[in-house]
């Protein structure tokens, strides 16, 4: 592929982004990451803004231990690392989950943005808290649930409980992203779903879980 029709194909998935994050993602340096490359480590020193323009990235942290616990997925169109504007560390780690092309807006560029574009500013407030109340949420969930409590959430929580309208079907989701998300092995997961799969409440298949009815809430 030339130069030109790269540039041509990065400035279509630029022009592809709602209007203020375009103009924001085209303030910054592309760079592009192979699957399962380290993008940022938790701890870190930054002031970049980091905007997806194609692929997905899982934003994580891990304890001395090697245990994994996965806050979410990032996709393009969204953007990440806004929480290390004020020169702070990074407070978490991402990895990308496929080839994923990101455009890394340093701090003085993303000032100028929201001079310039002031209603910018409420949207990135407005991130920041969402993504607060999931870090509280995933906090409480960690201290007042167990194991089989924080499968169910993680389960239920993407479209909600089975019912008599019918099952509902969870795509591209494994027994270790499970484990992740809830703080747990993948043994003690596995065997959660297999004793609810016997149970007549899900079906699983590769990469595929199928909620047949509304899960007990207790195991």
């Amino acid at each position: 592929m030339t130069v030109s029709r790269i540039a041509t194909e990065q400035e279509k998935l630029i022009a592809g982004l709602e209007p203020s994050l375009g103009r924001l993602a085209a303030r910054g340096i592309l760079r592009s990451y192979r699957k399962n490359s380290i993008v940022l480590n938790e701890g870190d020193t930054g002031d970049s803004l980091f905007v997806v323009l194609q692929g997905q990235v899982k934003v994580y942290a891990t304890d001395e231990n090697g245990r994994e616990i996965t806050y979410g997925t990032i996709r393009a169109g969204d953007y990440f690392g806004e929480m290390s504007l004020d020169g702070g560390p990074r407070s978490a780690s991402v990895m990308t989950l496929e080839t994923t092309l990101c455009s890394l807006v340093s701090r003085a560029a993303v000032q100028q943005h929201l001079a310039e574009e002031p209603a910018f500013a409420l949207a990135l407030v407005s991130q920041v808290i969402r993504r607060a109340r999931s870090a509280t949420e995933t906090a409480r969930q960690m201290a007042l649930l167990d194991v089989y409590g924080r499968v169910i959430h993680t389960l239920e929580g993407q479209q909600g409980p089975a019912s008599q309208a019918g099952p509902i079907q969870l795509t591209q989701i494994t027994h270790q992203q499970i484990a992740s998300r809830v703080g747990a092995s993948r043994e003690m997961v596995s065997r959660l779903l297999k004793d609810l799969e016997k149970g007549g409440y899900v079906e699983l298949g590769i990469k595929r879980i199928t909620l047949k009815k509304k899960l007990p809430a207790r195991w």
